[in-house]
């Protein structure tokens, strides 16, 4: 039977909004919460946290959802495990479940962006039962494919390293961003925001030379338009506490997750969905066949957009447009 939820306490970060810490198998879970109805869990990306909700949580809470955004292990107030291996795919959706369970509810709706994206695609490619609809930001369903994660990252660049190969070995990019976590996060976000991302032909972030650092290529000077100073100051507070070895470990990862989901190879995705990506995000370029090939593994997709002019951060980035498409979705697929 669901059991109560635990006390909430308010959240002075995200107004309107409390946050809690829920235990889970696997360890505990911080989340913000708001609003009443069926439940809608939002899941973040790299490098976020709960906060890059903050503008969709009043929206879906007034359109008549409960509202929850998690810190994702390894992330803000959550349990950070020591081992690499426990942020394995399938501990993520673990962890969705333990949280449903946690706040009394038997089913919910799961979105996600960048990261969490696929972890909420997972969710209900693992758990239909429990996550009857699924919306993805940014980065759109891919089915599993014969080739290892790894073999393709280190394929892509020629002579520079793919930023997924560079983040592979532990500690080697934490080297760069521990001694200035404050710089390195602004860097990674203007450098992939519409309006401070780096100009057409200037050689990609995404990409490290031999001996160089990915912050080399960061985009300098004016934070982007959405991210306010108070808000980087929220960042860097929880990652200059933590460290970002946790979320970093969800890339170290890639290769187990193509061992333990081999088993769901091709699946589609057949829960009701919507995707939304930005016109200006790299992850649009290079999953274009992804999501030109979403009839087919994504039998229920409701809806997809392509914002033009958006970046990477597209619900903090287009907070409106994303809330309208979004809360639009949820009211189709609860009617």
């Amino acid at each position: 039977m669901p059991q109560p939820a635990p006390a909430a306490e308010p959240s002075s970060a995200v107004p309107g909004a409390v946050h809690r810490l829920v235990d889970v198998p696997g360890g505990r879970i911080h989340l913000l919460e708001q609003g009443s109805g069926p439940l809608v869990l939002m899941v973040h990306g790299f490098p976020e946290t709960s906060y890059s909700w903050r503008h969709q949580l009043p929206a879906v809470a007034a359109a008549g959802f409960r509202a929850v955004a998690v810190d994702v292990r390894g992330y803000g107030r959550s349990s950070a495990p020591d081992s690499v291996d426990a942020y394995r795919m399938t501990a993520h959706v673990a962890d969705n479940v333990g949280v449903v369970h946690a706040l009394g509810e038997e089913t919910a709706t799961v979105v996600g962006h960048d990261w969490g994206s696929p972890i909420a695609a997972n969710s209900a490619l693992l758990r239909p039962d429990m996550f009857t609809a699924a919306a993805m930001l940014s980065v759109p369903y891919a089915p599993w494919n014969p080739l290892r994660p790894t073999d393709g990252f280190a394929r892509i660049g020629g002579d520079e390293e793919f930023y997924v190969g560079y983040f592979q070995e532990p500690g080697r990019a934490e080297a760069e961003i521990d001694p200035d976590v404050r710089g390195w996060l602004a860097g990674f976000y203007t450098s992939l925001s519409a309006d401070t991302m780096p100009p057409p032909g200037t050689p990609s972030p995404f990409f490290v030379p031999a001996g160089a650092r990915m912050r080399d290529r960061f985009t300098g000077g004016a934070l982007p338009a959405w991210l306010s100073e108070e808000d980087l100051d929220v960042y860097s507070a929880d990652f200059g506490r933590t460290g970002l070895t946790g979320a970093l470990n969800r890339y170290r990862n890639v290769d187990r997750d193509w061992e333990d989901l081999s088993v769901w190879a091709g699946a589609r995705l057949t829960a009701p969905a919507l995707f939304i990506g930005g016109s200006l995000d790299s992850s649009t370029a290079w999953m274009a066949d992804a999501i030109a090939a979403h009839p087919t593994t994504l039998p229920g997709l409701v809806s997809s957009h392509i914002l033009e002019g958006a970046g990477h951060w597209i619900q903090q980035e287009r907070a409106a447009e994303v809330n309208a498409l979004l809360t639009t979705w949820l009211r189709s697929v609860h009617a």
